[in-house]
């Protein structure tokens, strides 16, 4: 059976993932569907459109809260419809889009690096930063600020039901970084000791809200009501045209509250793992493309889909 016949895009985003670990779900999405161009090979400009719009269907609808990975798919139907005309012939078109696709990931790649150029004006001497979770992006932009000896100390949420704070935990300890651990539920306790609030995002809705690890919500209202700046930094490919107006409103692999019979210890624990913080709650994203007000995210949809 050739390589054709036996591709299949989820497995190709799931390797993508697996063999880099610092890879974001948007990256492995655009990383698989070129391949899927090169593998596929179509041959009219129409094929490769329906092509594309399928796979990334089916990708979507395998992968449980996909909403990173959506954005993701998004950005590469985007640059297809608007490269499919450069060229005279097929040939040269398609290798344009497999070839620049090639390239906006390795730039894409390099994002974590400028948030961490721009994010570290936000880091002061003697300052406690809270954290909800683990983020690439975070993480990286505490470890740039270490590195020019900005002294400063972090506080991690425990982040229940993935418990992914623990992994931030470990990170910054070995950057040096004075840091502790806490379960979420303690995050009301400590507000009032921190002076900053930092999460990632698994996606940002057009309206400028998050979507994240939940937690971040509840983390964002309690910033809120203590008047501590709570900021989201996070790639400017994880923006998605989407528009929540709540939590309901989110693409969950589960129901938010549950109340079947539990079969198992292990399903004790099974409620939503994303939430969705509004705009309101939100001092500014600290992106790629420089420092956003919630309500900015819009125009950069605009400018990335329309200019």
């Amino acid at each position: 059976m050739s390589e054709t016949d036996n591709f299949n895009i989820t497995e190709t985003y799931l390797k993508f993932l697996e063999e880099d670990s610092e890879m974001t779900m948007p990256i492995a999405a655009i990383e698989a569907l070129v391949t899927l161009v090169r593998v596929k090979n179509p041959t009219t400009a129409a094929e490769v459109i329906n092509l594309i719009k399928s796979a990334a269907q089916d990708l979507v609808q395998s992968i449980p809260n996909s909403v990173s990975l959506r954005a993701g798919c998004d950005i590469f139907m985007r640059f297809v419809l608007r490269n499919l005309h450069l060229y005279g012939d097929w040939e040269s078109t398609k290798q344009h889009l497999i070839e620049n696709g090639q390239l906006f990931v390795s730039r894409a790649k390099m994002s974590r690096e400028k948030i961490a150029e721009i994010g570290i004006d936000f880091i002061s001497d003697d300052d406690i930063i809270l954290v909800h979770g683990f983020s690439r992006a975070v993480a990286s932009l505490l470890a740039h600020a270490a590195n020019n000896f900005i002294r400063f100390r972090c506080i991690v949420t425990e982040a229940r039901p993935t418990s992914q704070g623990k992994q931030l935990y470990e990170f910054l300890q070995e950057k040096g970084i004075p840091v502790t651990l806490i379960v979420d539920s303690a995050v009301g306790l400590i507000i009032d000791k921190v002076n900053k609030v930092f999460v990632g995002a698994e996606g940002v809705a057009e309206s400028g809200g998050v979507i994240n690890r939940v937690g971040t919500y509840s983390v964002s209202v309690l910033a809120h009501n203590a008047k501590k700046p709570f900021y989201v930094v996070t790639e400017s490919h994880k923006f998605v045209r989407m528009f929540p107006l709540a939590a309901d409103d989110l693409p969950m692999d589960r129901k938010i509250l549950d109340f079947s019979k539990i079969d198992s210890e292990a399903s004790l624990l099974s409620g939503p793992t994303i939430d969705y913080t509004a705009q309101e709650y939100i001092t500014a994203l600290i992106t790629d493309l420089g420092v956003l007000t919630p309500s900015a995210v819009s125009e950069e949809l605009i400018k990335m889909w329309y200019d």
